[in-house]
């Protein structure tokens, strides 16, 4: 019970998801008959529900990856996993199944948001007793709880979208690893209808700032609660307008960030356009009709403090003239209409 103890003591110290992940499936692979464990991602890519290994052991070491979900060349279909596939369409809290002699496997879908994103497998050379089966799932209840914990401190209390924090955290983490390359379209994960025709552009990560279009008069004219619905509706629009592995940000006030991955510049061109059409299209209560304006710039150059100086540039561009549109940050510099700058994390030089 001891080394138990000890593991969670370390498992809750972590404040970061992937982390914790390898925390607890450290704690469980320590567990008595256990053979594997791993943590799978559960993704819907095309209209059909994946899932793909995220943590796995090798060597006799956890390792994990943060690569695009919907590109990973070992993805397989949920209905591959028939008992997994049962228990989360009838929302059980877990699973069992043993495919062949002396592998018996568990598994332990992880709830958060009225959805499953991620599922803990253990695998063992013997029947889960009942016994195993409550010390297991007392750790994944700890496990889940400060899941959660973390999850309700990243994001934005009004929205339910990541917060600025978040951001920060995440997009310094990984400054280059959007370098551009060239791979197919189906192979990066682009919706069907959306992949640009000319051969096999390059496929790099997007960064977009969004601003809703004089949204201090609707706080003026409505008041603040109407503009609260107004935020809470574009977050919506934000949300079914974006793949699942894209992340979508609240910065604060009218302002939105969106990540967009694994797609070109034509898609992404569309991507945006089509965000900004729906909502010029969609009727806000009492307020009516709101537009944003939006820049964006690829991710593959330069530090997180200058692509996002670049995209807030081709944002204020947007709204500087005319408003409800989309701006392309290299587009405007190439037509002289904004001049490069260079900077570095804590300073822009003009």
């Amino acid at each position: 019970m001891k080394p138990i103890l000890q593991n969670l003591v370390e498992m809750t110290g972590h404040r970061d998801h992937l982390r914790l992940e390898v925390s607890v499936l450290s704690t469980l692979q320590q567990l008595n008959s256990t053979t594997e464990v791993r943590a799978l991602e559960v993704f819907t890519d095309g209209g059909t529900t994946h899932v793909r290994p995220r943590t796995w052991l090798q060597n006799g070491e956890l390792v994990s990856t943060d690569s695009e979900a919907a590109s990973d060349p070992h993805r397989e279909p949920l209905h591959n996993y028939p008992a997994l596939c049962q228990c989360i369409e009838k929302r059980e809290i877990r699973a069992t199944a043993s495919v062949q002699k002396s592998r018996y496997t568990l598994w332990l879908p992880v709830w958060m948001h009225d959805k499953v994103s991620t599922c803990l497998e253990i695998t063992q050379s013997r029947p889960f007793s009942a016994h195993k089966l409550d010390v297991i799932q007392g750790i994944f209840h700890v496990y889940q709880n400060y899941q959660s914990l973390l999850d309700y401190s990243e994001r934005d209390a009004l929205t339910g979208l990541l917060n600025r924090k978040t951001f920060d955290e995440q997009f310094s983490r990984h400054p280059t690893a959007s370098l551009a390359r060239r791979v197919s379209p189906a192979a990066a994960g682009v919706p069907d209808g959306d992949e640009a025709s000319c051969g096999e552009p390059a496929v790099e990560q997007w960064l977009a700032v969004v601003d809703v279009d004089h949204f201090k008069q609707v706080n003026d004219r409505f008041g603040h609660l109407y503009g609260d619905e107004v935020l809470i509706l574009i977050a919506n629009i934000l949300r079914s307008s974006f793949r699942s592995h894209d992340r979508i940000f609240r910065f604060g006030g009218e302002e939105f960030v969106v990540l967009l991955r694994s797609t070109n510049l034509a898609t992404a061109h569309k991507v945006f356009n089509r965000f900004r059409l729906a909502v010029q299209e969609y009727h806000f209560p009492q307020v009516g009709q709101v537009t944003v304006s939006m820049g964006f710039v690829s991710t593959s150059r330069g530090s997180p403090v200058e692509i996002l100086g670049q995209a807030d540039q081709a944002l204020y561009h947007a709204k500087e003239n005319g408003r409800n549109q989309v701006c392309f940050y290299d587009d405007l510099v190439a037509s002289g209409h904004l001049a490069a700058k260079v900077a570095n994390d804590s300073v822009e030089l003009f």
